[in-house]
C-alpha cells in the first residue's frame, strides 16, 4: 500500500513515452507524451467516443493525479457492465494521498460493483469511503515515523458513464462541466454537473455550521478567504486525517495543523455528493478538471473552446488557455510564464489537470477492443479484450 504513495515524480522517466509529433495519430504512443512540465494525451478512445487529457505541473511535486479507465467496471469482466471511469484527484499538502487514490479507488469501485452487479450511487460512495478508510489506516501505520502524513489530503472528482447514465461523485472543489448542444443548433451551452465543497461558498458554510452547531469557529475568514477551522478551504476530501480523527490532532504534528480542542466527530467528510444524469443526444462532451483550470476559465469559456476546435489536443488547448489568462493577470508574456520552473511556478498558477470526454451518439467501437487504462502523467496499462455493452 505504501509504494504508490512514494512513487517519485521524475520528468521524462520510463513511464512517459516519447515519440514524434505524429505518435498519437499513428497509435504508437498509448501512454501520452511529456514536454517539460506538461504531460498530454492528445487523443484516445473510450467505449463511447474520444477523449483527451493534459496535465501541467506547478508544484515542486505534482499533486494532481488523474485516470481514465474504459472497459469492464466490475470484476465480472465480460458478464458485467462496461463503461468509462474518469477520476481527477487534486492533492494538497503533498502528492501522497492523490497518488494513493489513483491506485486504489477504481479497484474499490470494481469490487463493490461486482457485489452489486451494477454501478450505482451507493457503490460509488462505498468505494470512496473504503479508499478513505484504507488511507487512514496507512496514516496510523506511519504515525510514529512520519506524523506529517496526517496532514496530506486530496479532492476527489469521479465520473462513471454506463448504460446511458452518468454518475458524478465529488468531494472537494474540482469540477465537471457538460457541453450540451443548443436546440436552435447555434453553439453549445455549459452545464455544471458537480457539487463543490469549498468554504467560500455560502451553502458550504451553512452546512458546516449546521453539522457543528457548538463550534462558533468551524469556518473562519482570513484575508477575505473562508477556511474550515481557519486552516483549509475544502470541507470534503480523502485524507486530511488530522481533521478526521482526533488521535492525529496532537504533537508531533506541526502546530499549524492542530486545532485547539479535541473533537468528537470528524470536521471534514470523505462522503461525496453524487449526481445521476441521464445522457441525451444533445449531450456532446464532458470537461473534468481540477480547480486550477476553473480559477482562470469560466464554464462557458471552456465549453466554447472545446466546441470550436479540433478534438485532437483539446485538453492541452484548455490548459494553454488557462495559462495565457494566468500570464495576463500577472502582466507578463505567456512565453515568459512557460520558462518558470516548478515550485516557483506555483505562485502564478496551480497544478492543472483536464480530461475531455466526448459523448458520441454512436459508439466508436464496432468490434471487440482492448480496455483502456491511462493515468495522467504517463502510467498506462492494457487489459484483455472485451465487447462493449451497448
Amino acid at each position: 500500500m505504501v509504494k504508490p504513495c512514494w512513487r517519485p515524480c521524475v520528468e521524462g522517466d520510463g513511464s512517459r513515452s516519447r515519440g514524434d509529433g505524429n505518435a498519437d495519430r499513428r497509435g504508437v504512443d498509448p501512454n501520452g507524451r511529456s514536454n517539460g512540465l506538461l504531460w498530454y494525451k492528445d487523443l484516445g478512445q473510450h467505449v463511447n467516443g474520444d477523449f483527451s487529457m493534459a496535465v501541467i505541473q506547478a508544484n515542486n511535486l505534482l499533486e494532481d493525479q488523474s485516470q481514465l479507465e474504459s472497459g469492464p467496471l466490475t470484476l465480472l469482466d465480460h458478464s458485467g457492465p462496461c463503461g468509462t471511469f474518469v477520476g481527477v484527484y487534486d492533492g494538497h499538502g503533498g502528492p501522497e494521498t492523490s497518488r494513493f487514490v489513483n491506485q486504489t479507488l477504481f479497484t474499490n469501485l470494481k469490487k463493490f460493483g461486482s457485489e452489486n452487479q451494477d454501478i450505482s450511487a451507493d457503490v460509488i460512495k462505498k468505494a470512496f469511503l473504503a479508499t478513505e478508510e484504507e488511507f487512514l489506516c496507512l496514516v496510523r501505520q506511519q504515525w510514529s515515523t512520519n506524523p506529517q502524513f496526517a496532514s496530506v489530503g486530496t479532492c476527489c472528482l469521479v465520473g462513471v458513464i454506463c448504460n446511458g447514465l452518468l454518475h458524478v461523485a465529488n468531494a472537494g472543489d474540482s469540477r465537471v462541466v457538460l457541453g450540451r448542444a443548443v436546440k436552435s443548433g447555434r453553439g453549445v451551452t455549459a452545464i455544471q454537473l458537480s457539487t463543490e465543497h469549498n468554504a467560500n461558498l455560502e451553502s458550504v458554510r451553512d452546512e458546516l455550521r449546521s453539522l457543528h452547531p457548538d463550534d462558533p469557529h468551524i469556518v473562519v475568514s482570513k484575508h477575505k478567504v473562508w477556511r474550515v477551522k481557519g486552516i483549509i478551504q475544502v470541507s470534503r476530501s480523502i485524507g486530511d486525517a488530522y481533521l478526521k480523527r482526533s488521535e492525529f490532532n496532537r504533537e508531533p504534528l506541526y502546530a499549524k495543523f492542530r486545532v485547539p480542542k479535541p473533537f468528537s466527530k470528524p470536521i471534514l467528510s470523505a462522503e461525496p455528493s453524487v449526481v445521476v444524469h441521464k445522457l441525451s443526444p444533445e449531450d456532446q462532451f464532458l470537461i473534468f478538471a481540477s480547480d486550477g483550470l476553473w480559477e482562470h476559465l469560466t464554464n462557458q469559456e471552456a465549453v466554447d473552446i472545446v466546441n470550436t476546435h479540433s478534438r485532437n489536443g483539446i485538453a492541452r488547448r484548455l490548459v494553454e488557455a488557462a495559462l495565457r489568462v494566468a500570464a495576463k493577470n500577472r502582466e507578463m508574456r505567456y512565453t515568459d510564464l512557460k520558462k518558470i520552473e516548478r515550485g516557483v511556478r506555483r505562485h502564478f498558477h496551480d497544478d492543472i489537470t483536464v480530461v475531455v470526454v466526448f459523448l458520441d451518439r454512436q459508439p466508436s467501437f464496432t468490434k471487440p477492443t482492448s480496455a483502456v487504462s491511462i493515468r495522467g502523467g504517463g502510467a498506462a496499462a492494457g487489459a484483455a479484450p472485451y465487447r462493449p455493452n451497448y
